[in-house]
This record gives C-alpha cells, sequence and structure tokens, in this order.
C-alpha cells in the first residue's frame, strides 16, 4: 500500500550511541522509556518500552520511498514493497504472511514519499518470528519474473482504482506535479502509468541492492519487552547481514516561485474541487529548534484544528460557502513541502466564490493576531492529540520510525510538543505573511464535465 501521511482531504493516500544503549523516560507515569544501539554493520535499532498489554509491534523502516525516484522509474519503490512478500530463498510466495499469520499476528507494509515501512504486531513471545522473517528477506529476495509481473498489473490496477477512477486524487496528482518544477514530490509515489508499463525486474533489483541494506534500515519495536533481549535478537538476526556501500540522496533544490500557478481540470465528476499551495518549509536536523515548522503547525490548526477552526466554523457553517474544507502541512518531512488548503464549494457555490473566501481567511491572519483564548486551545488540541496518540503502540512506534527515517532524531518527539507550545501569535502571523503569497501559490480547481463523458 503506498501513503501520503497528512490531514489532506483528498481519496489516496505523515545521537546514536554507537555499541552501546541510551534511555530517555518518555512518560514517568507509564515507565516507557526508548532505548537505542547501532549494530556493528550500521543498522540501527530503537526500542520503546510500553507494559500495558503482553503485545509487540516490530518495524523495519528503510530510507526510500518516491521522493528518491528519478522520472522513469517513479513507482519502484511501491513495487518492490509488494514484492517483499513474493518469497526468498528460503520462503515461497506469500509465505511470509501464513507465518505471520499461523502465530496470531498481523502485517503489512507501506510506501510513503521519504520511506518505506514493514511491520507486525504480535504476542510478545512472538518477536523471535518478526526478526527471522524480516532479516531474509533484507537480504535474500527473490524476484521470479512471474511473480513480478502480477504485483505489477496489481499495482496498475491499484492506481487506476486510487488515483485515475477517482477525480479528486487525479487533480491533486496533476496540482503536485505543477506545484513542484524540480523536487521528486512532483511525483506520485505509485508511479506514472508510463514508468509503471516500462519497469522491468532489473530495475526492481538495482533497487533492492542499493537500499536494502542494514546501514539504510531502522528496526523499531515497541510494547511489553526486555531493551537486552530486543538487541541480542536483533544481533543474532539482523547483525550478520553485510552492509552496503551508501551514496546519500540529496533532494532536488526546488527554484523559488515568483509567480501564482494555476490549473483548470476537466473531469467527469458531480463536485468540483480546490487545491490552494504554498511552499513551506520543514523540520531540518541542522536546527531542529526553528520555529518557523512550528509555527506553521499551528497556523493549520487554526485554520482546520478541528469542528470548531475557523475554516469549517466560517466557511461550512456560517457562510455556507463550502460543504467541505481542509489543510494538510506536515513539518516531520525529508524535504521542504507545501502547506495546502483544499475543499468543495457548496452547492449553488463556485470555486471562485470558495478560493477568495479562504483568501479573506489567509488575509485575516496576516493582519490580525490570533487572540490568546484561540492559541491556547489549538495548543491544547495539539497536546491531547499526543497523549491519545500514545495510547497505539502501533503509533509510537510509528512516530519514532518516521522522525529517524526522514533523517530527524526520535529525541525530538519529546521535544515538538514543547515547541508547539512556545509558538506565539506573532510568530503565527509571521509565517502567514511569510508563506501564504500570492506569488508562492499554486491553485488547481477541478471543473466536473457530464459523468457520461468518462472514457470518452
Amino acid at each position: 500500500m503506498y501513503i501520503a501521511l497528512s490531514r489532506l482531504v483528498v481519496p489516496f493516500l505523515t545521537a546514536a550511541i554507537i555499541g552501546g544503549c541510551g534511555s530517555i523516560p518518555m512518560n514517568p507515569r507509564n515507565s516507557e522509556q526508548v532505548h537505542e544501539r547501532i549494530l556493528a554493520n550500521g543498522i540501527k535499532v530503537i526500542v520503546k518500552v510500553d507494559r500495558r498489554a503482553p503485545i509487540v509491534v516490530s518495524q523495519v523502516w528503510y530510507k526510500v520511498g518516491g521522493s528518491y525516484e528519478p522520472r522513469g522509474i517513479t513507482g519502484v519503490s511501491h513495487v518492490l514493497e509488494h514484492m517483499m512478500f513474493k518469497g526468498t530463498d528460503q520462503l515461497g510466495p506469500n509465505e511470509f504472511s501464513r507465518v505471520i499469520a499461523a502465530n496470531g499476528g498481523r502485517e503489512n507494509a507501506f510506501t510513503g514519499r521519504d520511506y518505506t515501512a514493514y511491520f507486525q504486531r504480535l504476542e510478545k513471545s512472538r518477536l523471535p518470528i518478526s526478526f527471522e522473517l524480516e532479516s531474509d528477506r533484507m537480504q535474500n529476495l527473490n524476484f521470479n519474473v512471474d511473480e513480478f509481473k502480477k504485483e505489477v498489473a496489481v499495482v496498475k490496477e491499484e492506481r487506476r482504482l486510487r488515483t485515475d477512477d477517482r477525480p479528486e486524487a487525479l487533480v491533486y496528482e496533476k496540482f503536485m506535479a505543477t506545484a513542484f518544477r524540480s523536487s521528486n514530490y512532483r511525483n506520485p509515489i505509485i508511479g506514472w502509468p508510463q514508468d509503471l508499463e516500462a519497469m522491468r525486474v532489473p530495475d526492481l533489483e538495482s533497487w533492492y541492492r542499493r537500499f536494502y541494506a542494514p546501514n539504510n534500515a531502522t528496526v523499531v519495536v515497541a510494547g511489553d519487552v526486555e531493551p537486552a533481549e530486543v538487541f541480542a535478537l536483533a544481533k543474532k538476526y539482523f547483525g550478520k547481514i553485510p552492509r552496503r556501500s551508501q551514496e546519500p540522496i540529496a533532494g532536488i533544490p526546488e527554484p523559488p516561485q515568483t509567480e501564482p500557478r494555476r490549473l483548470l481540470v476537466k473531469l467527469p465528476a458531480t463536485v468540483p474541487y480546490l487545491l490552494i499551495g504554498f511552499h513551506a518549509p520543514a523540520i531540518r536536523a541542522e536546527q531542529p529548534d526553528d520555529w518557523e515548522p512550528y509555527a506553521l503547525d499551528i497556523l493549520a490548526n487554526v485554520l482546520d484544528g478541528g469542528k470548531s477552526a475557523r475554516l469549517p466554523t466560517r466557511l461550512v457553517r456560517e457562510q455556507r460557502i463550502a460543504s467541505s474544507v481542509g489543510v494538510a502541512y506536515d513539518p516531520v518531512s525529508r524535504l521542504p513541502t507545501l502547506f495546502v488548503i483544499n475543499g468543495n464549494p457548496a452547492i449553488g457555490k463556485t470555486s471562485e466564490e470558495l478560493e477568495t473566501a479562504i483568501q479573506g481567511e489567509i488575509e485575516r491572519l496576516q493582519s490580525e493576531l490570533v487572540s490568546q483564548e484561540e492559541l491556547d486551545k489549538v495548543k491544547a488540541q495539539i497536546v491531547a492529540n499526543n497523549i491519545f496518540g500514545r495510547d497505539s503502540v502501533f503509533y509510537q512506534a510509528m512516530k519514532v520510525g518516521e522522525l529517524e527515517t526522514v533523517g530527524l532524531d526520535w529525541r525530538l518527539e519529546s521535544r515538538m510538543v514543547e515547541r508547539l507550545r512556545a509558538v506565539t501569535a506573532e510568530q503565527v502571523r509571521t509565517v502567514a505573511r511569510k508563506y501564504l503569497r500570492p506569488n508562492h501559490m499554486t491553485v488547481a480547481v477541478l471543473a466536473p464535465q457530464p459523468l457520461d463523458n468518462r472514457g470518452g
């Protein structure tokens, strides 16, 4: 499966101690701790202890995804994810999944812009099974031509169902390709149709040999486990896999946008759809406490942080210009990203009227300070969501893996809430003025055509 982690409402798919172990209490009340070790071959193992239930979540994250792919082989990371279930020298096709199910577990995988990850949920004593299977396919994957053809066909059908046959998803794809001119974020994670058509087994083998290496992977384990035992298991199953030479993949710099870009897409559809995007920074590893991404995150929540936020309150319920409206901004990203506002105009309203109303809300944020009451409410919601998220062992592991794999540090998770709490109303207005500017804007509009034109 492929994902894009964000709040966007569109129908598709957010200091190692080498040779030692470091622990930092994350939540004293639950005695949660995070432990980290890097093995001699470069694989990083991170363990987050949570003893509330006798379960374990095991995840293997690889630093490779859609943003690593050059034009011509887009979608290769996602197709390779499918092939990872098609057998090794020891296991036949789909045997991995059958073994996990036989041990009472659940498993799956996902590909994003900046990572590919594989996970299992198991009773805690079954962790060695997860490690044995994952270490096997990290080094011994089979590339059977017939299985490859089947999986490419599956991915093509997935693309048809999730993108080609869904007008809003197709508009979003065109929108991203318009907003980004150089960055690989312009390419869809699932791949362009012509690249999927031209893909061959050697493309996957080369990608696998290049990126599926222990020194390009992070193993995250969360649950009712003993860290020392997890590290011993990791050394047993992953420690002997040879490291491979890795050349850093830097993102292609995106040139500054100096004028607005507009895209009108005519497709068979029932309702109009509007996307407005502005180039925005992500949290940078070299400057993790830079306040601007945190202020943009607060800004996103002021506009769309629940039913009482500004856009749903004013544009949906009060003015009735929109039937739905939302904001997507994820500061945890390998490359500079977008701040996106999207929505559907209400019946009898146009995309132009909705765009004007959204611009009005932006201008208000640029001219008026957010009240302290509203700022406190938004921050309280963010803190609450962070706390509620810890109820999920999978979510805890997910946050650690995501931060590590985009080039940040898992310790940032505990600091992010404090950085968000420190954002001021003046900083929110500053980033609104700096980044939500017309010359930095890309607008895509879906103009619905009669449904009987579909396929015509």
